[in-house]
């Protein structure tokens, strides 16, 4: 088959494993639901290797990138290094957003 498609819809939980459900084996890419306020763990991706584009779907939230807070919305985009840290900080709103990673 040359393509499958996924609803997130159908997914359980906060994390979803887009690219894994689709069979992908290059790409990263998971689909996070986060309840108002939430604050995900802050992170880096040194050990992977991979950047991450950030890209919010709904709602509304902030991701501090070593220190500094981007605005994370609908339209907006946000790449991380793998050696920066981040972390995604949920609206009063609610948050919605999927990240796409891959190595350097």
């Amino acid at each position: 088959m040359t393509w499958r498609t996924v609803k997130a819809s159908e997914l359980e939980g906060r994390r979803k494993l887009i690219a894994h459900e689709l069979g992908a084996r290059a790409i990263k890419l998971n689909r996070f639901d986060n309840d108002p306020g939430h604050a995900g763990k802050e992170h880096d991706e040194r050990g992977s290797g991979h950047e991450e584009i950030y890209v919010a779907v709904a709602g509304s939230g902030t991701i501090v990138v070593d220190g500094e807070e981007v605005p994370l919305e609908p339209g907006t985009f946000v790449l991380v290094e793998p050696e920066s840290t981040g972390q995604v900080i949920a609206g009063d709103d609610g948050l919605a957003y999927v990240t796409v990673g891959a190595v350097v």
